[in-house]
Protein backbone atom coordinates (compact mmCIF):
# COMPACT_ATOMS: atom_id res chain seq x y z
CA UNK A 1 0.00 0.00 0.00
CA UNK A 2 1.36 3.31 -0.69
CA UNK A 3 2.47 5.54 2.24
CA UNK A 4 0.60 8.59 2.51
CA UNK A 5 2.62 11.60 3.77
CA UNK A 6 2.15 15.84 4.10
CA UNK A 7 4.44 18.15 2.97
CA UNK A 8 2.93 20.65 5.37
CA UNK A 9 2.18 18.63 8.27
CA UNK A 10 2.09 21.26 10.86
CA UNK A 11 -1.59 22.29 9.42
CA UNK A 12 -2.64 19.02 10.62
CA UNK A 13 -2.54 20.55 13.85
CA UNK A 14 -5.63 23.15 12.86
CA UNK A 15 -7.93 19.72 12.62
CA UNK A 16 -8.38 20.34 16.73
CA UNK A 17 -10.99 23.28 15.62
CA UNK A 18 -13.70 21.03 13.78
CA UNK A 19 -12.91 18.40 17.03
CA UNK A 20 -13.60 20.64 19.05
CA UNK A 21 -16.84 21.99 17.41
CA UNK A 22 -18.23 18.58 16.57
CA UNK A 23 -18.47 18.31 20.51
CA UNK A 24 -20.76 21.31 20.67
CA UNK A 25 -22.88 19.72 18.05
CA UNK A 26 -22.78 16.19 20.09
CA UNK A 27 -23.48 18.28 23.81
CA UNK A 28 -25.99 20.10 22.03
CA UNK A 29 -29.10 20.20 24.12
CA UNK A 30 -32.65 18.78 23.30
CA UNK A 31 -34.83 21.75 21.67
CA UNK A 32 -38.37 23.45 23.17
CA UNK A 33 -40.91 20.86 21.82
CA UNK A 34 -43.95 23.18 19.90
CA UNK A 35 -47.20 21.66 21.14
CA UNK A 36 -49.23 21.02 18.02
CA UNK A 37 -52.91 20.77 18.62
CA UNK A 38 -52.60 20.11 22.12
CA UNK A 39 -51.31 16.77 21.18
CA UNK A 40 -48.23 15.32 22.96
CA UNK A 41 -44.94 14.45 20.51
CA UNK A 42 -43.43 10.85 21.21
CA UNK A 43 -40.03 11.26 21.67
CA UNK A 44 -37.94 10.52 18.62
CA UNK A 45 -34.10 9.86 19.45
CA UNK A 46 -32.89 8.59 15.63
CA UNK A 47 -34.39 12.11 14.40
CA UNK A 48 -32.28 13.75 16.79
CA UNK A 49 -29.05 11.52 16.04
CA UNK A 50 -30.01 12.55 11.88
CA UNK A 51 -30.04 15.82 12.45
CA UNK A 52 -26.92 15.88 14.52
CA UNK A 53 -25.01 13.79 11.77
CA UNK A 54 -26.20 16.72 9.22
CA UNK A 55 -25.10 19.07 11.55
CA UNK A 56 -21.37 17.63 11.56
CA UNK A 57 -21.17 17.22 7.63
CA UNK A 58 -19.93 20.86 7.52
CA UNK A 59 -17.33 20.01 9.85
CA UNK A 60 -16.11 17.53 8.27
CA UNK A 61 -15.36 19.48 4.56
CA UNK A 62 -13.56 21.57 7.19
CA UNK A 63 -11.29 18.80 8.29
CA UNK A 64 -10.81 17.38 4.54
CA UNK A 65 -10.02 21.28 3.48
CA UNK A 66 -7.01 21.14 6.43
CA UNK A 67 -6.02 17.98 5.18
CA UNK A 68 -5.32 19.14 1.61
CA UNK A 69 -3.61 22.13 2.64
CA UNK A 70 -1.37 20.29 4.86
CA UNK A 71 0.20 19.18 0.62
CA UNK A 72 -0.93 15.28 0.84
CA UNK A 73 1.36 12.95 -1.13
CA UNK A 74 2.64 9.89 -1.86
CA UNK A 75 5.52 8.35 -3.21
CA UNK A 76 5.29 7.45 -6.62
CA UNK A 77 7.14 4.55 -8.55
CA UNK A 78 10.23 5.29 -10.44
CA UNK A 79 8.99 7.03 -13.53
CA UNK A 80 11.29 8.01 -16.57
CA UNK A 81 12.01 11.36 -17.58
CA UNK A 82 13.00 12.35 -21.51
CA UNK A 83 16.62 13.08 -22.05
CA UNK A 84 17.77 16.09 -24.14
CA UNK A 85 19.45 15.63 -27.34
CA UNK A 86 21.44 18.31 -29.41
CA UNK A 87 20.52 18.47 -32.94
CA UNK A 88 22.14 21.31 -35.11
CA UNK A 89 20.47 21.65 -38.49
CA UNK A 90 23.40 22.17 -40.54
CA UNK A 91 21.97 24.59 -44.05
CA UNK A 92 23.20 25.07 -47.19
CA UNK A 93 22.14 28.71 -48.37
CA UNK A 94 24.07 28.79 -51.33
CA UNK A 95 22.84 29.62 -54.83
CA UNK A 96 21.50 26.25 -56.06
CA UNK A 97 19.36 26.07 -53.22
CA UNK A 98 17.04 29.01 -54.55
CA UNK A 99 13.48 28.19 -54.90
CA UNK A 100 11.92 24.71 -54.77
CA UNK A 101 15.09 23.53 -52.72
CA UNK A 102 14.88 25.86 -50.25
CA UNK A 103 11.39 25.50 -50.13
CA UNK A 104 11.41 21.56 -49.71
CA UNK A 105 14.04 21.94 -46.76
CA UNK A 106 12.15 24.56 -44.58
CA UNK A 107 9.04 22.42 -44.90
CA UNK A 108 10.96 18.94 -43.80
CA UNK A 109 12.82 21.05 -41.23
CA UNK A 110 9.56 22.30 -39.39
CA UNK A 111 8.31 19.33 -39.32
CA UNK A 112 11.17 17.73 -38.17
CA UNK A 113 11.40 20.02 -34.96
CA UNK A 114 7.69 19.02 -34.45
CA UNK A 115 8.07 15.71 -34.05
CA UNK A 116 10.91 16.49 -31.87
CA UNK A 117 9.26 18.32 -28.88
CA UNK A 118 11.40 18.60 -25.61
CA UNK A 119 14.84 18.37 -27.58
CA UNK A 120 16.96 21.37 -28.78
CA UNK A 121 17.48 22.53 -31.64
CA UNK A 122 20.22 24.84 -33.29
CA UNK A 123 20.57 26.34 -36.58
CA UNK A 124 23.74 26.92 -38.61
CA UNK A 125 23.95 28.52 -42.63
CA UNK A 126 26.27 27.68 -44.80
CA UNK A 127 28.08 28.75 -48.22
CA UNK A 128 31.47 29.42 -48.48
CA UNK A 129 31.18 30.94 -45.19
CA UNK A 130 28.96 29.80 -42.21
CA UNK A 131 26.44 31.68 -39.69
CA UNK A 132 25.11 30.78 -36.44
CA UNK A 133 21.55 31.81 -36.97
CA UNK A 134 20.29 29.97 -33.62
CA UNK A 135 22.20 28.72 -30.83
CA UNK A 136 21.01 25.02 -29.36
CA UNK A 137 16.95 26.46 -27.62
CA UNK A 138 14.53 24.08 -26.30
CA UNK A 139 11.79 26.65 -28.14
CA UNK A 140 11.14 25.17 -31.35
CA UNK A 141 9.56 28.04 -32.65
CA UNK A 142 12.28 30.57 -32.94
CA UNK A 143 13.78 27.77 -35.16
CA UNK A 144 10.83 27.27 -36.86
CA UNK A 145 10.48 31.12 -37.54
CA UNK A 146 14.28 31.50 -38.29
CA UNK A 147 13.74 29.44 -41.50
CA UNK A 148 11.57 32.11 -43.54
CA UNK A 149 15.29 34.84 -43.63
CA UNK A 150 17.65 31.65 -44.61
CA UNK A 151 16.27 32.09 -48.50
CA UNK A 152 19.38 31.84 -50.25
CA UNK A 153 17.64 34.50 -52.50
CA UNK A 154 18.61 36.68 -49.17
CA UNK A 155 22.16 36.03 -48.63
CA UNK A 156 25.35 37.99 -49.37
CA UNK A 157 27.25 37.22 -52.32
CA UNK A 158 30.47 34.84 -49.92
CA UNK A 159 27.50 32.23 -49.36
CA UNK A 160 27.26 31.44 -53.13
CA UNK A 161 29.69 28.38 -52.96
CA UNK A 162 29.78 25.45 -50.42
CA UNK A 163 32.10 24.33 -48.04
CA UNK A 164 30.73 21.30 -46.33
CA UNK A 165 33.84 20.37 -44.82
CA UNK A 166 34.28 23.67 -43.10
CA UNK A 167 30.52 24.01 -42.12
CA UNK A 168 30.66 20.84 -40.23
CA UNK A 169 33.34 22.06 -38.17
CA UNK A 170 31.96 25.09 -37.41
CA UNK A 171 28.69 23.16 -36.11
CA UNK A 172 30.95 20.92 -34.11
CA UNK A 173 32.71 23.91 -32.07
CA UNK A 174 29.04 25.33 -31.93
CA UNK A 175 28.09 22.20 -30.22
CA UNK A 176 30.77 21.46 -28.28
CA UNK A 177 30.21 24.94 -26.40
CA UNK A 178 26.86 24.96 -26.41
CA UNK A 179 25.69 21.19 -25.64
CA UNK A 180 26.23 19.82 -21.43
CA UNK A 181 24.36 16.90 -22.01
CA UNK A 182 22.19 14.60 -23.90
CA UNK A 183 23.49 13.23 -27.58
CA UNK A 184 24.42 15.24 -30.34
CA UNK A 185 23.52 14.97 -33.87
CA UNK A 186 23.92 17.45 -36.64
CA UNK A 187 21.38 16.77 -39.55
CA UNK A 188 23.40 18.41 -42.70
CA UNK A 189 20.93 19.52 -45.56
CA UNK A 190 22.85 20.27 -48.89
CA UNK A 191 22.43 19.91 -52.85
CA UNK A 192 26.01 20.02 -54.18
CA UNK A 193 29.39 19.07 -54.07
CA UNK A 194 32.14 20.21 -51.80
CA UNK A 195 35.43 21.80 -52.60
CA UNK A 196 36.89 21.36 -49.08
CA UNK A 197 36.22 17.11 -48.56
CA UNK A 198 39.00 15.91 -51.11
CA UNK A 199 42.33 14.29 -50.30
CA UNK A 200 40.97 12.08 -47.33
CA UNK A 201 39.73 15.58 -45.63
CA UNK A 202 36.06 13.52 -45.42
CA UNK A 203 37.37 10.72 -43.19
CA UNK A 204 39.25 13.01 -41.15
CA UNK A 205 36.45 15.81 -40.72
CA UNK A 206 34.16 12.94 -39.99
CA UNK A 207 36.37 11.63 -37.07
CA UNK A 208 36.71 14.81 -35.29
CA UNK A 209 33.06 14.49 -35.31
CA UNK A 210 32.70 10.99 -33.99
CA UNK A 211 35.33 11.90 -31.08
CA UNK A 212 33.30 14.55 -30.29
CA UNK A 213 30.24 11.72 -30.20
CA UNK A 214 28.58 13.96 -32.60
CA UNK A 215 26.60 11.86 -35.52
CA UNK A 216 26.18 13.19 -38.72
CA UNK A 217 22.85 12.91 -41.28
CA UNK A 218 23.00 13.42 -44.56
CA UNK A 219 19.77 14.90 -46.77
CA UNK A 220 20.61 15.49 -50.18
CA UNK A 221 18.67 17.64 -51.89
CA UNK A 222 18.87 16.60 -55.83
CA UNK A 223 18.16 14.25 -58.05
CA UNK A 224 22.07 13.08 -58.42
CA UNK A 225 23.56 10.52 -56.15
CA UNK A 226 24.77 11.67 -52.43
CA UNK A 227 28.61 12.84 -53.25
CA UNK A 228 31.17 10.04 -52.13
CA UNK A 229 33.06 11.89 -49.65
CA UNK A 230 29.73 13.09 -48.15
CA UNK A 231 28.59 9.75 -47.47
CA UNK A 232 31.90 8.56 -46.56
CA UNK A 233 32.61 11.06 -43.96
CA UNK A 234 28.69 10.08 -42.10
CA UNK A 235 29.61 7.02 -42.15
CA UNK A 236 32.30 7.44 -39.98
CA UNK A 237 30.32 9.41 -37.50
CA UNK A 238 28.00 6.17 -37.15
CA UNK A 239 25.46 8.18 -39.49
CA UNK A 240 23.56 8.00 -43.19
CA UNK A 241 23.20 9.54 -46.44
CA UNK A 242 19.81 9.91 -48.01
CA UNK A 243 19.24 11.90 -51.13
CA UNK A 244 15.40 13.32 -51.35
CA UNK A 245 13.84 15.56 -54.29
CA UNK A 246 10.25 15.92 -52.95
CA UNK A 247 7.87 16.49 -50.05
CA UNK A 248 7.45 12.73 -49.27
CA UNK A 249 10.89 11.57 -49.73
CA UNK A 250 12.40 14.17 -47.31
CA UNK A 251 9.16 13.23 -44.91
CA UNK A 252 10.44 9.64 -44.91
CA UNK A 253 14.24 10.67 -44.85
CA UNK A 254 13.37 12.86 -41.44
CA UNK A 255 11.19 9.98 -40.50
CA UNK A 256 13.82 7.66 -40.60
CA UNK A 257 16.09 9.77 -38.71
CA UNK A 258 13.41 10.22 -35.78
CA UNK A 259 13.49 6.04 -35.32
CA UNK A 260 17.63 5.76 -35.72
CA UNK A 261 18.06 8.26 -33.00
CA UNK A 262 14.77 8.21 -30.86
CA UNK A 263 14.51 10.14 -27.47
CA UNK A 264 15.67 8.57 -25.32
CA UNK A 265 14.30 8.40 -21.47
CA UNK A 266 15.95 8.26 -18.32
CA UNK A 267 14.57 6.19 -14.93
CA UNK A 268 14.19 8.72 -12.23
CA UNK A 269 14.14 7.20 -8.50
CA UNK A 270 10.80 7.54 -6.61
CA UNK A 271 9.63 10.86 -6.16
CA UNK A 272 6.52 12.43 -3.82
CA UNK A 273 4.04 13.57 -5.70
CA UNK A 274 0.76 15.15 -4.81
CA UNK A 275 -2.11 13.23 -4.18
CA UNK A 276 -5.35 15.56 -3.98
CA UNK A 277 -7.61 12.81 -6.32
CA UNK A 278 -9.59 11.24 -3.23
CA UNK A 279 -9.68 14.31 -0.97
CA UNK A 280 -11.45 16.11 -3.41
CA UNK A 281 -13.87 13.05 -4.22
CA UNK A 282 -14.45 12.49 -0.82
CA UNK A 283 -15.20 16.75 -0.69
CA UNK A 284 -17.45 16.46 -3.31
CA UNK A 285 -19.56 13.90 -1.58
CA UNK A 286 -19.75 15.26 1.67
CA UNK A 287 -20.94 18.85 0.04
CA UNK A 288 -23.57 16.65 -1.56
CA UNK A 289 -24.61 15.18 1.17
CA UNK A 290 -24.95 18.50 3.10
CA UNK A 291 -27.31 20.26 0.16
CA UNK A 292 -29.00 16.87 0.42
CA UNK A 293 -29.44 17.29 4.29
CA UNK A 294 -30.69 20.96 3.84
CA UNK A 295 -33.73 19.83 1.94
CA UNK A 296 -35.15 18.33 4.91
CA UNK A 297 -32.79 17.92 7.53
CA UNK A 298 -31.87 21.19 8.97
CA UNK A 299 -31.90 21.45 12.86
CA UNK A 300 -34.26 24.14 14.53
CA UNK A 301 -34.72 25.57 17.57
CA UNK A 302 -38.20 23.80 18.78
Amino acid sequence: MTQLTFAHPWVLVFMAIPVLLAWTVIARAPGVVSPADHTRQRARPWLARTLGFFDAVPLLLLVVAIAILAGPQTLQHPRRERSLTNIQICLDVSGSMTGRNHELSKTAIEDFTRAREGDAFGLTLFGVQQIRWMPLTKDLNAIRNALPFANPENQPSHMGGTMIGSALRFCLQNMVAEAQTGDRLIVLVSDGMSGDLGGGEAEKVGQELKDAGITVFHIHIDESDVPAEVRDLVAVTGGDAFAGTDTGSLKAIFNHIDKMKPAKFAPVGTVPLDEFGPFAVVALALLGLHGFGLLFARYTPW
